[in-house]
């Protein structure tokens, strides 16, 4: 009865947390939907919208310039997640499968910049962009880089390839040198491959940062052509007044490319998760 008592208690719990992370998003959702002449803010709030209507997606639509906003999203954040894949492979593989004088400081060092937040090295980072004449008023291309290259690899990213990369056993290398592999084919070719799981998780990681990123493309971005979705959606907001049901319906779908990543790579997250827990 005890067991049985405690599993009822654990559920609850869960189901009440649940609810309240899931309730922002259900309530955007409803925003979305809801007419001009229902109030948004009622409260308590209402969920379900009593003059249902699509038009809000269809007026941010022509309002905004959302499919180039959703193309520059996808650039910038395919660009992000394939050098982090490339980069932090690279730098983990030799973390975890080679010997070298100051592995371990090295490891601890890269390490300690998680801790280190972003704004706090914003402005150094700001001056190099532009010193690197990689801003969107020197030309498109140079304005993407920009937006990229500070992301291009993680400190998050290079712990867990090298968690993945400690998973995986000495024979396995040991065959391959035997039939004539160099370090560089040992790596593409069996290594990596093995890892598909844990570059799965560190994909859908870093999409979801890239596309959900703010911050820096509101600093370094001056063209609007060149904007991203979360910069563009926040267009809609007005000095003197905002239409929350044009951003509302804007947000969602922002978040739309977010969740079919993830669903397309679920099948690898939970098993690639533990690949870079288990092995220390």
């Amino acid at each position: 009865m005890k067991k049985i008592l405690g599993k009822i208690g654990t559920h609850s719990i869960l189901i009440l947390v649940s609810i309240l992370s899931i309730f922002p998003f259900l309530w955007l959702i409803s925003t979305s939907l809801k007419g001009a002449g229902e109030n948004i803010f009622a409260y308590p709030p209402v969920l379900i919208p009593q003059d249902f209507t699509l038009e809000n997606y269809a007026g941010v639509w022509n309002r905004v310039n959302l499919l180039g906003y959703f193309i520059n999203s996808m650039i910038v954040a395919a660009g992000t997640v394939i050098l982090n894949l490339i980069l932090s492979s690279l730098a983990a593989y030799p973390l975890a499968r080679m010997e070298f004088r100051g592995k371990k400081i090295t490891f601890f060092a890269i390490l300690a910049t998680i801790m280190i937040p972003f704004q706090a090295i914003m402005l150094p980072v700001y001056l190099i962009t532009i010193k690197l004449h990689l801003i969107d008023t020197v030309n498109n291309t140079a304005g993407y880089i920009g937006l990229i290259m500070p992301f291009a690899v993680s400190a998050f990213g290079i712990f867990l390839m090298r968690q993945a990369f400690l998973g995986i056993p000495r024979e396995m290398e040991e065959a391959a040198i035997v039939d004539g592999c160099n370090v560089f084919q040992i790596f593409w070719r069996v290594l990596l491959p093995m890892v598909k799981p844990s570059l799965a998780v560190l994909a859908i990681f870093t999409f979801i940062g890239s596309w959900g990123e703010f911050l820096w493309p509101s600093i370094v971005l001056t063209k609007e052509s060149l904007y991203t979705l979360p910069v563009g959606v926040n267009n809609l907001q007005g000095m003197f007044s905002s239409n929350w049901r044009f951003i509302a319906a804007g947000s969602i779908i922002s978040i739309i490319p977010i969740i079919i990543f993830f669903l397309a790579m679920q099948k690898y997250f939970i098993s690639g998760e533990n690949e870079g827990a288990v092995k220390g």
